[in-house]
Order: structure tokens, then sequence, then C-alpha cells
């Protein structure tokens, strides 16, 4: 379990690395909260701190993004916000991605329920009246 404020963007790095270290053997990541909660910034900034080489950005259209890290390794990045049906995740292939023991970031999860492995771990954003935004996981 982890919970952290951040209360300016100076602060998200060092969140998103004791979130790392809160989840060693955690790969797979499931981002909820409403649209401007800062999901994408601070998977943005995980990814950093998992020295991902390539620009990440949110995958709204394309559903998944593919970063390369320092380390040859591959980080998933989906966005299922524009998905219509579970169809379009089996025509993904997404099986291999969530069971790929590879870091997972998903955002718009409630978009897929049932799909969701059970080890996945569930990522509350809220983003509070003073602006800062608070991150919760299971």
């Amino acid at each position: 379990m982890f919970k952290a404020e951040i209360r300016s963007l100076s602060e998200i790095n060092t969140v998103a690395e004791k979130f790392i270290e809160a989840h060693p053997a955690d790969r797979l990541f499931a981002f909820y909260g409403k649209m401007g909660s800062g999901k994408t910034t601070f998977i943005k900034a995980l990814c950093e701190k998992l020295q991902v080489i390539d620009y990440v950005t949110s995958p709204t259209f394309a559903l998944i993004n593919v970063y390369e890290t320092e380390h040859t390794s591959e980080i998933y990045h989906f966005d299922f916000y524009r998905i219509k049906s579970s169809d379009e995740l089996f025509d993904l292939g997404y099986e291999e991605y969530f069971f790929s023991d590879k870091y997972c970031f998903i955002e718009w999860p409630e978009l897929i329920g049932p799909l969701l492995p059970s080890n996945t771990v569930k990522v509350t954003m809220i983003e509070t009246e003073n602006g800062s935004r608070i991150i919760e996981s299971n």
C-alpha cells in the first residue's frame, strides 16, 4: 500500500521513486482518476525513474505506447479512454502485455473492468481543492 500527496510538480519525481520502491515486485498498475487528475503526468515521472529513453506521451489514440529503457527492457503504457468494446483489447493482444512481467501502466481501466488480472495494483489519483494530487495504491 502506498499513499502520498504531490503539492507541486517539483515533488513528482520523489513521489514516483517512492512509489516504485513501495511496489518492488508489482508490474501491472491501473490508474483511476478524473480527467486532469494527473495520471499521464505521474506515469511520465514513473517512466523517467525507470530510465525510459523514449518520449513519454499519452497513447489516447494508439491505445498503447511501448517505451524502451536504458536496460533494453520495455514498458507498456495503455490509455483505454476511447475504447468501445473488449474486442479491441483482444485484437490488441492485451494478454501478451498484461502477463509479460514487464511494467504496464493503464489509464482508464474502468472501461475494461473484468479483463484486469487479479494481481493488478489499483492506483487512485485525486485532485484536491488546493490543486495538489493524492495518490493511493492498494
